[in-house]
């Protein structure tokens, strides 16, 4: 339950506050003075502080700078709603200079409380949550690895090491790195190992997964936005772009960005400077941006989908990540690897591979690349029973290839005994199979979005 602090002396409006936070599930407790108040904070630091302005043994504005001074980052970082009399615009002002995070003017409505507070509070989860990805990445003693001794793999791991030290002698505008490889081959740990390659790796790493955001938020999410600059904008919110300065921002399926956003993003490259929905100022930026993609840019420039002076800007230093099928040797190395850590993480003792089990891996084609390998190995370590994997543990996709046409025109007997999530299921692992994971592509062919196909993918856990 989240807490509320209340710093109020008129007795009355304080109880009808609380009265209806406590309705919405927060806890409230009430200081009718700054006294009162300190003593709270001291004991306890709550989720956000409802202060007044007015109070009998001084200003709230006082207490909001003594709060914003403390030598303390839960304090520094505390959010605090300022409510001041209507026409008394001087104070909201003063208050949003020493660091308030909103204000409200009195008499408050109550709706209009409830809708600030539950902003506030999703604010600040949202940077806890990049304070922690932050330090996580940062500071995390498990740095990113790329597992493999093939010639293939080798060879990226010198290529990243090189590009990240040419990277560190540039002082300002970076040269954007494009990572390609079909979907499950690393592309996120190329990223992360080039961000950790770097004398930048202190700093943020972002990632940013243009498949999945939605459309209608990804240009808030990316460039942020000032107050009031859409309906619900009640406080200016840095974007993706800003929280990643000084470090990396890796925008992952960047080939599924709207070409309205395509044409943004090139802006942002080409002259290192960022603007906030609803400003007209600019703001620096040196970000080290780092790009990925499953799919063919060249293709979708061709189709009209992708732009090509984007492409020429994203293509100056190109990765090129092998399938799985393409460095066999190294099937054995991630599977001791995969079992160590799946078995660390559900408590098991590490089972044995039979010598048949890595022949059948090594022999599969791995449309789904490593990750398919992890989420199978996964499944054997979990039903493992006596400490050894054996070529019949390991469920690998089999079966023949069919199309939509295929499934419509099967017999019968083929589907009586499936449920309907069991057919979709059915049909999605065969077109992930048969386009070698390429989602976009499946997507496509099964006539579903790319969100609602990852939305189905999560959901079967493919």
């Amino acid at each position: 339950m989240l807490k509320i602090n209340l710093v109020e002396d008129e007795a009355l409006f304080a109880k009808s506050v609380a009265r209806r936070l406590e309705r919405e599930g927060y806890e409230v407790d009430i200081s009718p003075n700054i006294t009162l108040a300190k003593e709270s904070l001291d004991n306890s630091l709550p989720d956000v502080l409802l202060l007044d302005v007015r109070l009998p043994d001084g200003s709230g504005l006082d207490l909001l700078s003594e709060i914003r001074m403390r030598d303390d980052s839960e304090w520094k970082a505390l959010p605090v709603i300022i409510m001041t009399a209507y026409g008394e615009l001087e104070d909201a002002i003063s208050a949003m200079k020493l660091g308030a995070t909103d204000y409200l003017k009195k008499p408050v409505d109550l709706d209009e409380l409830i809708l600030t507070l539950s902003k506030v509070v999703a604010n600040k989860q949202i940077k806890q949550q990049l304070d922690y990805s932050h330090i996580r990445d940062s500071q995390s003693i498990d740095k990113t690895t790329m597992i493999g001794a093939s010639k293939a793999v080798t060879a990226l791991r010198q290529q990243i090491g090189r590009i990240a030290h040419l990277v560190d002698k540039s002082v300002d505008n970076h040269p954007v790195v494009l990572i390609r490889g079909e979907t499950g081959t690393g592309k996120d740990v190329a990223a992360r190992l080039y961000h950790q390659s770097g004398n930048w790796n202190s700093q943020p790493f972002v990632h940013v997964d243009c498949a999945s955001l939605p459309s209608e938020l990804i240009e808030a999410e990316l460039f942020g936005y000032e107050r009031g600059a859409f309906t619900n904008a009640h406080q200016a919110k840095a974007g993706l772009i800003e929280v990643a300065e000084g470090g990396t921002l890796f925008l992952d399926e960047v080939g599924e960005l709207p070409l309205e956003l395509q044409a943004k993003l090139l802006n942002v490259l080409e002259r290192r400077l960022v603007r906030r929905l609803g400003s007209t100022k600019e703001i620096a930026i040196s970000a080290h941006f780092v790009a990925a993609t499953n799919r063919n840019l060249n293709d979708m420039v061709a189709e009209g989908t992708f732009r090509s002076d984007l492409l020429f800007r994203l293509n100056i230093l190109e990765l090129i990540l092998p399938s799985l099928r393409e460095r066999t040797e190294d099937i054995s190395r991630l599977v001791d690897y995969f079992i160590d850590k799946i078995s660390r993480r559900y408590g098991l003792s590490s089972p044995i591979l039979s010598p048949e089990a890595i022949a059948a891996m090594q022999r599969y084609s791995w449309p789904g690349n490593i990750r398919e390998l992890q989420h199978v190995l996964e499944r054997a370590v979990m039903l493992c029973q006596h400490g050894v994997i054996n070529s019949t543990d390991i469920l690998l996709q089999s079966q023949p290839v069919i199309t939509k046409t295929d499934a419509l025109t099967a017999s019968s007997q083929q589907f009586e005994n499936m449920t309907l999530e069991e057919v979709e299921k059915y049909l999605i692992e065969k077109s992930l199979l048969r386009t070698h994971g390429n989602v976009s592509q499946s997507a496509r062919e099964l006539g579903l979005t790319r969100m609602a196909m990852r939305y189905r993918m999560d959901k079967y856990q493919l």
